[in-house]
């Protein structure tokens, strides 16, 4: 089993002056599960190399298990440094394509066209599709076969209104991930803010915040064997 993980290159948290990127343990704790399961993983990102990570989310009250072990993981910090160039590759290539979020997704993969093709690809190849907090907006811009939003009428989640208030953040994105998914037609969904909740329909996995990134990918594991 191949899985494409794509991470953002995007590295600047709107005109605030701070820095983000993908949050770290959205990626380490799915990266571990499937991985420890014998599945191939391949990590992409728009710019290639070395994606950001939120400096956030390297804070000691946001680590986990997962994080602990990526710190200690020189082999996986190294492929990390190395990620291909999304444009690059090919759905064909895949089983399923994984979105770790942070803030960073928002800004460059919402309208990425290789990565809007490739859900869009993978979708149509009946291949699973999953992304965890913010990164449920590479959604936002794919379209079905019919020309309309990919996600509409299908039950989604990812990181609420309340959950961006809380990090003060509302005034600083691009946009809020819960309005747009609504809006656009999907069946939006959460639970209790920073409690693990994910929803599948279909070949579509999404979580709502960090604590839902290992049950996201449990969920793909499953949908892939």
């Amino acid at each position: 089993m191949n899985v494409l993980f794509v991470l953002t290159s995007h590295d600047t948290l709107g005109d605030s002056g701070e820095k983000t990127g993908f949050w770290i343990e959205e990626f380490a704790a799915p990266y571990y599960t499937l991985a420890d399961a014998g599945v191939n993983i391949t990590l992409a990102s728009p710019a290639g190399g070395q994606p950001p990570i939120d400096p956030k989310s390297e804070l000691e009250d946001f680590q986990t298990e997962a994080t602990h072990r990526f710190d200690k993981d020189s082999e996986l910090q190294q492929k990390l440094a190395n990620t291909s160039k999304l444009a690059e590759l090919s759905a064909d290539n895949f089983d399923a394509i994984f979105y770790p979020g942070g803030h960073g997704p928002m800004w460059d993969l919402t309208n990425n066209t290789a990565s809007i093709k490739l859900i869009e690809t993978f979708y149509q190849q009946g291949k699973p599709v999953s992304a965890v907090c913010h990164a449920p907006s590479v959604l936002l811009n794919t379209k079905n076969a019919q020309g309309e939003a990919l996600f509409k009428g299908k039950k989604v989640t990812g990181f609420s209104n309340t959950e961006e208030a809380a990090v003060g953040l509302t005034e600083i994105v691009p946009f809020l991930l819960e309005d747009e998914l609504d809006s656009r037609g999907g069946q939006y969904s959460k639970g209790p803010d920073w409690g693990p909740y994910i929803v599948q329909d279909g070949l579509l996995i999404t979580g709502q915040n960090p604590a839902s990134s290992a049950a996201v990918a449990e969920a793909l594991l499953a949908q892939l064997k």
